[in-house]
């Protein structure tokens, strides 16, 4: 049993400390002689013990014994385990950038390279622009009437979103645009989409997947010169067709084709594309003067080099070119922003209008691949900020001014849970939307983090709509002026199912495309299996496996140690979510060695065991989530008032990761590695219970009245005033309401004790006034607020159905 334990207390050091192979040899070795030692004598078996050791001893620390008799085996099984990948699939593992999601793929997160990232902060010109032509377009902006009496802008919006430079905020100022920042696009599309979606949308689509971003990256400077101004002065409307009837997310099934050929074009003949397409739910596309276009090109005469297939391909077209169909509209869920199909029959275009000219020929879903991530980094979660700020705002007015039994709503316990998971939602995705701007700004493009925060924010958004509405009621559900939430509740499906839907995005591109990009070795050693020159290979496959090995190994010596120690001993900051940074980096060790083992155990078909990988997702997302908290409390000197709100989102991700954990212990096929997975990931038992009851009582408590807390977590919001709006009216209730609460409790301890009869508002108020219980001037204070709560309540009635509306 001594021997044992000593020889266990030994792998573990090595293991933890990732000692090289000889010190593994040598201490084996030492713990091979001291068995020997106290055994007495030498016999048979350990003359038969010393010959195995030192064969495998000699067979693996000598190189060029070592690559032929066990690397070479083992590279031909991992060329067999890898899963085929298409070209585009290729393109789209080495699209973009690796950041922070590698530092949590590795299992050991540099917290303080993460803290000295920068605040993003937005210049004196993005300040005067959000306050500015933002405040005026959302000042215009009848969502109601551009939703039920108009199903679109008005002709003075339309024109105002153009005049203004809206449709140019990515163009750099050298083209005519705004040049901002990846915040300050944030900020714009969240501050509209609290006031309309259909605006938000019809802004943020130009700015993030369109010609704009494209031609920037890698369009030729003539055609940059020739659309982007134009695009900036808001002469050309652009959309991008990329989704038909047969091919979303799957690109390998895009039917759509260009075929290159010769025309005459404008009376020149002309090596171009004859095009054919039919596409559909393209956001701008019936307004749309400028189309982007993905097809798969084909060369059968080899006009432009070798490859008879080139691949996907991009292209911008103008809406007027002979053979294109467009103006048709579809209904987005009653949302009216333009959106419709558009068809394409032997539509010929010169090579000039490829994106990239000839050179960017098959070169289409890396372009898009790389692109996206500004839909889905800045875009998204900036419309689903937006929505939830609106959200957390309206909903915890209503909740302080609406009453059951003579008690607002908002302290019923049911009513607080809903309104702490609306205040820590929006926290939590506001974090995580500040800190992935501030990547990009800083010149990052994060494919996989990119698609973290666009799924979070948008499935965060829906759970916290759903929440507001619960939480208004028969309010919430009566469509008309009066109501905030009821086109936003329409609309949220909308997010989740644009720009990857969240399944798709949640089985197979988080995690899948992560295990690949952001590991440390596995793109590594799947070059090196790929590699022509075999012998080049072998050599680095060998060097990487042991590097890999090494790694898993420190991975599970550190997971079994923290889940002992509960992560205590983990380097982490100091401050007040010390023990929440030691949390993360456990969560982050036992995360990498999950990884591994399902990739170990489960090969190639990993990528076919989409729930596997969901769950795998599922931890990576909330590791990434924390660290958008935490940065965010650190960045601002740890404000106690937000300690709460950081703790509930904090709290909710570790119990959410927890979860994630058991799922793949329960379901991984292979049942020894699920049950060594759980000794050494909860060795006593699972830690995380989620918030409590009186952390959620705090964080609810954060949107019942008006504070400087309250401003900072819908900072950014569209706030009207004006009598006549749905959210001024109820600000003003609240803070009425709040004012006359204390008077109103006199009264009622008033009736209580019996110096005043019962009766409704008014005659309360008349005989507490008589029994000089409150002043008059406190009488009138609560008149006011109950005349500001009637209002604020109201809903909208029409004639009867059949009648003139």
């Amino acid at each position: 049993m001594t021997f044992f334990i000593l020889t266990m207390a030994a792998i573990w050091l090595l293991a933890y400390f990732r000692a090289r192979l000889p010190l593994w040899t040598g201490a084996f070795a030492l713990l091979l002689g001291l068995w020997t030692y106290t055994a007495g004598r030498y016999t048979d078996v350990s003359w038969l013990v010393w010959l195995l050791f030192l064969s495998a001893a000699v067979s693996v620390n000598v190189t060029a014994l070592r690559r032929p008799l066990l690397m070479r085996p083992l590279l031909a099984m991992f060329r067999r385990m890898l899963p085929p990948l298409s070209r585009t699939e290729r393109e789209a593992l080495e699209a973009g950038t690796v950041w922070w999601d590698g530092e949590l793929f590795s299992g050991n997160p540099d917290w303080e390279k993460l803290l000295s990232q920068p605040l993003p902060e937005l210049t004196a010109e993005e300040e005067a622009f959000l306050a500015g032509p933002v405040e005026e377009l959302c000042r215009q902006l009848d969502d109601w009437r551009i939703t039920t009496e108009l199903r679109d802008f008005p002709p003075e919006v339309w024109r105002f979103i153009r005049e203004q430079g809206f449709f140019g905020m990515i163009i750099p100022e050298g083209y005519g645009g705004k040049g901002f920042s990846a915040i300050a696009h944030s900020r714009v599309i969240m501050k509209i989409a609290s006031r309309s979606v259909a605006a938000a949308v019809t802004v943020m689509v130009p700015n993030s997947l369109g010609p704009a971003e494209l031609l920037l990256r890698y369009g030729t400077e003539e055609q940059r010169q020739y659309y982007l101004p134009r695009l900036a002065r808001g002469e050309e409307v652009p959309c991008f067709a990329l989704t038909g009837p047969e091919a979303g997310s799957d690109a390998a099934s895009i039917p759509d084709t260009g075929v290159v050929c010769r025309e005459t074009f404008r009376g020149v003949e002309t090596v171009g594309v004859r095009l054919n397409w039919e596409k559909r739910y393209t956001t701008l596309g019936p307004v749309a003067t400028v189309i982007g276009l993905a097809f798969r090109l084909r060369d059968p005469d080899r006009l432009l080099g070798e490859e008879e297939e080139p691949g996907i391909t991009l292209a911008l077209v103008p809406s007027d070119t002979p053979g294109i169909t467009i103006g048709t509209r579809h209904d987005p869920l009653g949302v009216p922003f333009q959106n419709g199909p558009t068809w394409g029959r032997d539509v010929f275009i010169p090579l000039g209008w490829l994106v990239g000219g000839a050179d960017g020929a098959g070169q289409g879903w890396r372009m898009l691949m790389e692109s996206l991530a500004a839909g889905r980094s800045i875009s998204l979660p900036a419309l689903s900020c937006g929505g939830a700020k609106l959200t957390a705002r309206a909903a915890g007015a209503f909740a302080r001014v609406r009453r059951q039994f003579r008690v607002p709503i908002g302290r019923f316990e049911g009513i607080e849970e809903a309104l702490a998971r609306i205040a820590g939602s929006t926290y939590l995705i506001d974090a995580a939307r500040e800190m992935t701007c501030g990547a990009v700004d800083r010149g990052e493009r994060p494919s996989v983090v990119s698609a973290i925060v666009k799924q979070q924010s948008t499935e965060r958004m829906r759970q916290v709509v759903n929440d507001g509405m619960d939480i208004f009621g028969g309010s919430g559900i009566s469509l008309g002026p009066r109501n905030l939430l009821g086109r936003l509740y329409q609309a949220v499906p909308i997010g989740i199912t644009v720009e990857g839907a969240n399944i798709l995005t949640r089985s197979m591109i988080i995690f899948g495309q992560g295990a690949i990009r952001c590991h440390p070795y596995v793109l590594k050693e799947m070059r090196a299996a790929a590699n022509p020159d075999r012998e080049r290979g072998l050599a680095d496959f060998d060097r990487l496996l042991g590097q890999h090995l090494g790694f898993t190994l420190n991975n599970a010596a550190r997971s079994l140690f923290y889940g002992v120690t509960g992560g205590r001993l983990a380097k982490a900051p100091a401050g007040p979510a010390r023990r929440y940074f030691q949390a993360a980096t456990r969560l982050c060790a036992a995360f990498a060695l999950s990884a591994d083992v399902a990739l170990l155990t489960l090969g190639g078909s990993l990528k076919r065991r989409e729930k596997l990988s969901g769950r795998l997702a599922d931890i990576l997302s909330h590791l990434y989530l924390i660290s958008a908290l935490l940065k965010r409390f650190e960045d601002r000197d740890w404000p106690r008032d937000e300690l709460p709100l950081v703790q509930w989102g904090c709290e909710e991700s570790l119990l959410k990761i927890q979860e994630g954990f058991a799922g793949i212990i329960h379901n991984l096929p292979l049942r020894p590695a699920a049950w060594l997975l759980r000794l050494l990931l909860f060795p006593l038992g699972r830690p995380f219970g989620g918030p409590g009851d009186r952390l959620g009582h705090l964080v609810a408590e954060t949107l019942l009245e008006p504070s400087p807390l309250r401003d900072r977590l819908t900072a950014g919001l569209f706030i009207p005033e004006g009598a006549d709006e749905p959210l001024a009216r109820l600000e003003d209730a609240l803070v009425k309401a709040v004012a006359a609460e204390p008077v109103e409790q006199k009264l009622r301890e008033a009736v209580k004790a019996g110096s005043i009869g019962k009766g409704d508002d008014a005659a309360i108020l008349t005989a507490g006034v008589a029994a000089g219980i409150i002043s008059g001037e406190e009488a009138e204070t609560v008149r006011q607020a109950l005349a500001a709560r009637r209002e604020a309540i109201r809903v909208d009635d029409f004639p009867a159905l059949g009648e003139k509306r």
